[in-house]
């Protein structure tokens, strides 16, 4: 969200974020923004690092499967319960909705993975725009767009878009589970519209925003249908490299011919298992090339010395810098995204989200090799991995033609992405773009009336006509045997 707030800000425009008073991610204070505090407990590293902790330990005990998706499904249900108190918090609170009111905002801009901007949108009666990847259960096309299972994998079901007849099967069992869960979380905000609203669904608002500015593009994501007002903004975030820091350029120069690998498992998995680190640095040791590694927690029996450890490192820079032959890392859009812009390969260590996902559309393109993070302290895996896609030029071909093709666009995402928020604001809405089919009855989007009642016409008369002919045949057998008399 911060870069389209800069962008948006740069534009002349003015922006108001809400944010819960202990804000994990979003400052209360800034240069490009003012905000809105409401006082409820929100989500922060105390709540998801023992998750993260919990899933780990689960898969190097071969219990990952069923128990990590219900302690993972717990998790989020808990999550929405939290956003549907943010939202009570502010619909109840007469004073500060009179004062958003009177301040007239044109645009309520919101990820659908959370309910609040979306129950919020409709109170204030203003158009919705979506900033997403996820809505409040699953991927966001599901919400929105036509998905045929046959060739559209289910998010988290580890599945391409060519599919034999099992791997099918099991995506419509995904589905099936996707649906159930998002019933349930949907179900919860359902309660907020029934004390606020009335007869108002909470799924027709979910699929009622007027642009869906949707986080990925098709050098990404695997070809499927999709809607008008879903516009693709894959890769927004992407810019070229800055120079680096003095102490990290000298760093990298310093690799020589062998170049630099970076590993960075995102904000979520900052700090694993001692036993693992160990074997992810005793590999690194073994190379030539140097590393840097954004690590957090004790430093590494076996570390190298080409290893550097950092808290922190400018990813983007790094990655679009000539040095740099592969970066290590867990999966997550943004990151996928920045490898593809700048063209370096991938080696994936997934655990949690659409990480694993990611991954295999990049493995799918022939761009990233995928290991299970459990797997690094085994064998050689590790160092294996990395000598692959170090050594095997396809990966980095492949992902070089990714990046020639994500980057060859008429316009750049967040040029689009700023062209539709603004024409929205302008048009005061996009009724034009937005479908219907949401408020029809599933047996009607599926035509399923139309089909029962054409097909009970071909049987009425099929049955008519059967009915007359035998009607017929007994006449005629009648004066025959009248004759015979």
């Amino acid at each position: 969200m911060n870069f389209l707030i800069k962008a948006l800000h740069s534009q002349g425009h003015s922006i108001t974020v809400v944010r819960t008073t202990n804000s994990w991610y979003v400052n209360e204070e800034s240069l490009y923004y003012d905000s809105i505090n409401i006082p409820v407990e929100g989500t922060d590293e105390n709540f998801i690092k023992p998750i993260i902790k919990n899933l780990i330990d689960m898969e190097r005990v071969k219990s990952f499967a069923l128990n990590a998706q219900v302690d993972m499904f717990s998790a989020v249900y808990k999550v929405h319960m939290i956003n549907c108190d943010i939202a009570r918090n502010m619909l109840s609170d007469k004073s500060l909705m009179s004062t958003i009111e009177k301040s007239q905002y044109d645009l309520i801009l919101t990820d659908p993975a959370s309910g609040v901007g979306i129950l919020l949108s409709h109170y204030l009666k203003l158009p919705l725009v979506y900033n997403v990847r996820w809505a409040t259960a699953g991927e966001g096309h599901l919400v929105i767009a036509p998905s045929p299972l046959s060739f559209v994998p289910v998010t988290s079901s580890g599945l391409s878009d060519k599919m034999t007849f099992v791997q099918r099967v099991k995506n419509m069992l995904f589905y099936m589970l996707v649906y159930l869960e998002g019933s349930l979380l949907n179900a919860l905000y359902q309660t907020v519209c029934d004390e606020y609203f009335t007869g108002v669904k909470f799924k027709d608002l979910l699929q009622s925003a007027d642009i869906w500015l949707m986080r990925v593009d098709f050098v990404f994501e695997f070809p499927r249908p999709t809607m008008p007002n879903i516009i693709y903004i894959g890769g927004f975030q992407c810019k070229p490299a800055e120079p680096l820091p003095q102490h990290l350029e000298d760093f990298v120069l310093s690799s020589g011919k062998h170049g630099v690998i970076i590993m960075s498992l995102g904000t979520f998995v900052s700090e694993l298992p001692t036993d693992m680190t160990n074997k992810i640095a005793a590999g690194f040791a073994k190379l030539p090339q140097k590393v840097i590694w954004r690590h957090t927690g004790a430093k590494p029996a076996t570390l190298g010395n080409n290893t550097l450890l950092v808290d922190w490192m400018p990813q983007n820079d790094l990655l679009g810098h000539p040095k740099v032959k592969l970066i290590v890392a867990h999966g997550g859009t943004n990151g996928i995204q920045e490898a593809i812009y700048h063209g370096v390969p991938v080696l994936g260590l997934p655990l949690v989200f659409d990480q694993y996902d990611n991954l295999l559309r990049l493995k799918d393109r022939g761009a990233a090799k995928i290991l299970s993070l459990v797997t690094v302290d085994k064998d050689n895996n590790f160092l294996e991995g990395l000598q692959e896609v170090l050594h095997e030029p396809s990966y980095r071909t492949n992902m070089q033609r990714l990046s020639r093709l994500h980057r060859d666009q008429p316009i750049k995402p967040l040029d689009h992405a700023l062209f539709w928020i603004e024409f929205v604001m302008r048009h005061k809405g996009t009724a034009h773009l937005r479908t219907e089919s949401y408020r029809m009855p599933w047996y009607s989007y599926y035509s399923i009336d139309v089909i029962l009642i054409l097909l009970a016409t071909v049987l009425l008369i099929t049955f008519l006509a059967f009915a007359c002919f035998r009607n017929m045949c007994n006449k005629i057998s009648l004066k025959t045997k009248t004759k015979k008399e």
